[in-house]
């Protein structure tokens, strides 16, 4: 795929609160970055913004493959899957219903129903599935068009001990073939990943931020 991304003093803001404070990495394919630290220090805010649902208070987000700079929506649009910690699934449709409407909106095809165990609850509304159905159902998207970079916000969380072994298989596969993974956790990944601890900023950095 090619694609790496780097983030340079990169300030992201909640409001007036300064959560994240001269940030700096780069991810390149094959790797996986776990985000981590306490609840409420920037993980979902800077997964968000890392996907251009955010814009940052300071800093730069840039993305390049073979060396050429992609303009930001491209990347955005067509190179990247955001999965959030609440599922983004309509109650009313069944789960045949909305990988249809997940393949449709994303100009892809139907997949993952195999691999991901869907199966057996396909005729069924998704309000009465499990959350640990809802991440399977809301996790076939990924696998439904190609794109290098993989957002996860807390991707295990929900899924017994069976189900998180597969959806590891999942991940491992992506980043054989040349994607990248950032997910934010509080349990480790069952697989090696690098990891970025995230830190609130001092009082002085707030400080200086509000200025």
């Amino acid at each position: 795929m090619g694609l790496n991304v780097k983030v340079e003093g990169l300030s992201l803001k909640k409001g007036y609160n300064l959560l994240i404070h001269n940030l700096n990495f780069e991810i390149k394919p094959g790797e996986v970055i776990s985000l981590t630290g306490e609840n409420g220090v920037g993980k979902t805010t800077l997964l968000r913004t890392l996907a251009g649902f955010l814009m940052p208070h300071a800093g730069t987000i840039s993305a390049h493959e073979n060396d050429v700079q992609i303009e930001p929506e491209i990347w955005h649009g067509s190179m990247t899957h955001f999965l959030g910690h609440h599922d983004a699934l309509s109650p009313s449709r069944t789960v045949a219903q909305e990988l249809k409407f997940q393949a449709d909106f994303l100009g892809g095809e139907v997949a993952g129903i195999e691999q991901l165990n869907l199966l057996g609850l396909m005729d069924l509304e998704t309000r009465y599935l499990s959350a640990g159905q809802k991440r399977r159902l809301s996790f076939a998207r990924l696998l439904m068009v190609k794109r290098p970079l993989w957002l996860l916000d807390e991707p295990m969380a929900p899924l017994d001990v069976g189900h998180r072994a597969l959806i590891a298989g999942l991940m491992q596969k992506h980043l054989s073939e040349g994607g990248m993974i950032i997910a934010a956790v509080h349990d480790p990944l069952p697989f090696e990943t690098r990891g970025l601890k995230l830190e609130r900023p001092t009082a002085k950095e707030r400080e200086a931020a509000s200025v």
